[in-house]
């Protein structure tokens, strides 16, 4: 399920498959321009960089942002634009994804009233869902997938115990934790993470 992906730091996530897919590019190393999809949940700096994008992305990348990010995208001169609203369902490319709000619930770095959204994108029938920044929600406490990838790091999103209780009662078969160990968020949180995930779902750690 999650042999082709990788988690290349923070919250940038990239699928090699048939398509190449990226969630949140950031501090990309090398200049591939290999991108078909890009997906982006909000527009902070670590989610939304206009440097990294420009790393991976082509002429034929598509690009999937909140439509509530329509200002940012045109200020950069992005073509190929998809524009997405939360609890919604879209197919591009033959691949199905629904969108699911992501907000914070007790602070106010991610407001509901921004729209931004998380994914869960289906790729041979396997649901992944991408959280992006969130807390847990109402919204995302009915997600229903088989790979979760969760923000663990506390501070702007959920803390690994708050993320842990989420993953128990989604009950996906695998969960790899998120956004910890470079901006915020110890590296040995993941660790603590996984103690809490209830021993029928696999949990992975890819920041190590």
């Amino acid at each position: 399920m999650i042999d082709n992906i990788e988690l290349i730091i923070h919250s940038c996530i990239k699928f090699n498959g048939d398509k190449i897919i990226y969630f949140d590019p950031f501090k990309i190393k090398e200049e591939k321009h290999d991108a078909d999809i890009i997906f982006i949940t909000h527009s902070h700096y670590d989610h939304y960089s206009i440097d990294d994008i420009n790393k991976v992305k082509n002429n034929n990348t598509i690009l999937v942002v909140p439509l509530s990010m329509k200002d940012d995208i045109k200020s950069n001169n992005y073509s190929n634009v998809i524009y997405v609203e939360p609890n919604k369902s879209y197919n591009i490319e033959d691949i199905n994804f629904d969108t699911i709000p992501s907000y914070n619930t007790n602070k106010q770095y991610h407001k509901k009233e921004n729209n931004w959204v998380g994914y869960i994108i289906t790729i041979n029938n396997i649901k992944y869902y991408i959280a992006g920044d969130t807390d847990e929600t109402d919204e995302n406490m009915k997600v229903n997938c088989d790979v979760a990838f969760l923000p663990i790091g506390g501070v702007f999103t959920m803390d690994y115990k708050e993320a842990a209780h989420l993953c128990n009662m989604i009950k996906p078969s695998i969960v790899v934790p998120i956004h910890y160990g470079s901006i915020v968020g110890d590296i040995e949180l993941g660790k603590k993470f996984c103690k809490l995930i209830d021993n029928n779902i696999k949990c992975v750690l890819m920041i190590k």
